[in-house]
């Protein structure tokens, strides 16, 4: 009898021990890691965009390579969400997407339920820094009684911690190699400081006039050619399909003349009729392009890359150069806002 009354005071000394850690152990938890990415804020974004992009460089996949994830919802959207099933180290759970702002930050929604039931956020906070961004990675719960009890003697920070921390420096790899990759091609693609890119242009046709011009009267004559084609589609009932537009056949610097077409795009086919214009089909194909913004007399530079490029790679034009003349400059008077378009077809 005696040592069952002993049991029984041992045992209400253990509950009430319990209590009592229950009461004085931590009711939340929050533990956070940060790291420096030599990449900017939108590179980084592309790997945190999606629960599919995210589990790339988890932690915890690197944990059980044989974990099964399950995916529901619209990638990358608010709301898609994810559950994941694995060894002990892993356990078994769900994730949510319940905040997102492009290249600022993702947060999701945790529920565990195995090795143990639990909710939780984490939240992947992104800081521009010019070109390097800072990323920080918080979790934060509540703490049921039970999970007092346990980090009564055991701390959060040192547990989770370095699983963020890992994950982090696994996004950063990855950020800075694609970072390292862009910029290789970005250089690979400008000449004389313009970024010239490769695309696939559709078949063209235009309504307009084409002259041998001298240089310095183009400035008139598109002034006079443009308003005049525009006039002529409309009054034929066809549609324009873009800004007006130069084609240079020939570029002569002896006479300091062009041999120009100047005219507008139209929505018809090269056997339609317009009273008053010539018409011009450029077959489809791919093409080089620059965007250039500024002065239409500036545009020259633009052209010198285009031949730099061209001689590099070994290529020739297939058709006449192109300028769209995307501002109209009677909308903005602003000439340093001014776009165009240079377009060269290219074999």
């Amino acid at each position: 009898m005696r040592a069952l009354k002993t049991l029984l005071i041992i045992l209400l000394a253990v509950v009430a021990l319990a209590v009592i850690l229950g009461l004085m152990g931590p009711k939340s938890s929050t533990v956070s890691r940060s790291v420096v990415i030599h990449a900017k804020a939108p590179t980084v974004f592309a790997h945190a965009n999606s629960l599919q992009h995210m589990q790339e460089w988890s932690p915890w996949s690197k944990k059980d390579t044989d974990m099964e994830v399950t995916y529901s919802g619209e990638e990358g959207m608010v709301g898609q969400t994810s559950t994941w099933s694995g060894n002990a180290d892993v356990g078994k759970g769900k994730q949510e997407i319940t905040a997102m702002v492009p290249d600022k930050n993702v947060d999701l929604d945790l529920t565990f339920i195995e090795p143990f039931a639990a909710v939780a956020k984490a939240d992947l906070d992104l800081e521009a820094m010019g070109d390097s961004t800072k990323a920080t990675w918080t979790f934060s719960g509540e703490n049921g009684f039970f999970s007092r009890i346990f980090l009564m003697f055991n701390d959060m920070d040192k547990m989770v911690g370095p699983d963020f921390q890992d994950g982090l420096l696994q996004l950063k790899a990855l950020s800075e190699t694609d970072a390292v990759n862009m910029a290789a091609e970005d250089a690979a693609k400008t000449y004389r400081g313009y970024r010239i890119e490769t695309v696939e242009r559709p078949e063209m046709t235009y309504a307009g006039k084409r002259d041998v011009v001298k240089w310095e009267k183009l400035g008139a004559y598109f002034g006079k050619v443009f308003p005049q084609s525009a006039q002529a589609v409309e009054k034929a009932n066809v549609g324009m399909a873009g800004a007006p537009s130069a084609l240079y056949y020939k570029w002569d610097t002896v006479g300091h003349q062009a041999d120009v077409f100047a005219g507008v795009p139209i929505q018809a086919a090269s056997d339609v009729k317009v009273p008053g214009c010539e018409i011009v089909t450029v077959p489809a194909g791919k093409a080089l392009m620059i965007v250039h913004t500024g002065r239409l007399d500036g545009t020259g530079t633009a052209h010198e890359a285009m031949d730099d490029m061209m001689t590099a790679k070994g290529l020739h034009l297939r058709f006449a150069a192109v300028e769209e003349y995307v501002t109209d400059p009677a909308q903005e008077p602003d000439t340093s806002k001014w776009v165009t378009n240079i377009c060269y077809p290219v074999e």
